[in-house]
């Protein structure tokens, strides 16, 4: 039986595959004129009724330079999950499975209709017996399954990837993911991972909510937690502009600070994922995808920012070495600067400024498939395997700030975040 699901969902996942290469090679080697973004919004729609961590990977690959045409990356990083949900008698089935026959017994009100759909999983809403409002994420079944077929997948599309781009060697990219799924389906991790969360930002910032962990109505597939009520960040794209400004500033913080302050990081910064309450505090939301990074890599991540800031030539070199950048000539560092620029842009300038310019997006990318063509040009890099989430969170958080047109010094913001713990 198992195999059998294992290669059904292999079918799933290749089908909808076949379809990108279909049309991205129709376009790139035959010349055919293919309308992009229609076909993206489809290929989305395929994505999202596919269960299971996939969609995080079609997330991914949008962050990549050159591995989709833009149109893709754009509707991908957008990506949610409208697959249906388990029908009531299999999640009566689930929950005797997890809390045991009385489990019932062990809530004052348990709907069994899911209220989300998530990509492991889907959240009920219920009511414990002292009348707390509750959030229960429930595992899908057989995601070990689910994982192991999406991830042959998964090689085989960064070998498909690297088979005509040399410029990154992919095989940390693939492993770094890899192991990050597998952490996400233990419910039992997250549940630490929201506990460490919530001490990080207690006494620190006021506006930051993070759900309070109920363990003794938590399994390794199932998690329940505070219930918080509010709206996704993506509901105040229209709302007045000191609003706007005001709540880039929290995401802002709410995200980065727990990196260099703690070197940890929220690995999934998905749009679905900050709640805005009523009052204007934000929730932070699915600690499944957390990485953590030893200090001297962060000191280089800041260093890097420092040559840039200052222009010191050196410091970026030695950046560039700590990690892991061997063989570099004077042509590889003219393009690592030109890539970390475009990283850095709106940490450099101290004034108040939107994340992206107008034309920010299409230049940006253009400069990444760039830079991509110049290092496939000069034999590719091997980056460090800590870049694949670290990238994917600051792609998220960025395009958060962007659609809701948030204008901030993020130079200033930056720099109060790193003040003190880091030598510059």
């Amino acid at each position: 039986m198992e195999h059998l699901k294992s290669l059904k969902r292999l079918f799933d996942v290749g089908t909808t595959l076949t379809g990108i290469g279909m049309r991205v090679g129709a376009q790139e080697y035959l010349g055919l004129n293919i309308n992009e973004a229609a076909y993206a919004q489809k290929l989305r729609q395929s994505f999202g009724g596919l269960k299971g961590p996939f969609m995080k990977m079609a997330q991914f690959l949008a962050t990549v330079p050159d591995a989709l045409p833009p149109e893709f990356a754009t509707e991908f990083m957008t990506l949610q999950s409208n697959a249906p949900s388990m029908g009531e008698s299999f999640v009566r089935r689930r929950m005797v499975g997890e809390l045991g026959n009385n489990w019932r017994d062990l809530f004052q009100d348990f709907s069994l209709k899911a209220s989300h759909a998530a990509s492991l999983g889907q959240i009920h809403k219920a009511i414990s017996i002292q009348g707390e409002n509750l959030a229960v994420k429930l595992q899908y079944p057989d995601m070990e399954t689910t994982v192991s077929a999406d991830l042959k997948q998964l090689d085989m599309v960064l070998g498909i990837y690297q088979s005509f781009n040399k410029s990154i060697d992919t095989q940390d990219i693939a492993d770094e993911i890899r192991d990050r799924l597998y952490e996400e389906l233990d419910y039992i991790l997250e549940a630490q991972n929201l506990e460490q969360f919530r001490k990080i930002f207690k006494n620190q910032f006021d506006f930051v909510v993070i759900p309070k962990l109920h363990p003794e109505l938590s399994t390794k597939r199932l998690l329940t937690m505070e219930w918080i009520e509010g709206k996704p960040a993506l509901d105040y794209v229209s709302s007045p502009s000191d609003f706007r400004n005001e709540l880039g500033r929290k995401l802002f913080l709410s995200w980065y600070w727990p990196l260099y302050r703690f070197g940890t990081l929220h690995g999934d910064p998905h749009p679905g994922n900050y709640l805005i309450l009523d009052d204007g505090r934000i929730s932070l939301l699915d600690f499944g995808c957390v990485r953590r990074f030893e200090k001297p890599f962060l000191q280089a991540v800041v260093d890097l920012y420092v040559a840039l800031r200052d222009s010191k030539p050196d410091l970026a070199v030695d950046a560039y070495k700590r990690w892991g950048f061997n063989n570099i000539s004077n042509e590889l560092i003219d393009v690592l600067n030109q890539w970390a620029n475009l990283l850095y842009e709106p940490l450099l300038e101290d004034k108040i400024r939107p994340i992206q310019d107008a034309n920010g997006g299409k230049k940006g990318w253009e400069i990444a498939r760039s830079v991509h063509k110049r290092l496939h040009e000069l034999g590719g890099i091997k980056p460090p395997r800590e870049f694949v989430f670290m990238d994917r969170a600051a792609v998220g958080i960025g395009s958060v700030l962007m659609r809701i047109g948030a204008e901030q010094n993020w130079h200033r913001l930056f720099e109060e975040i790193i003040d003190g713990i880091y030598t510059q």
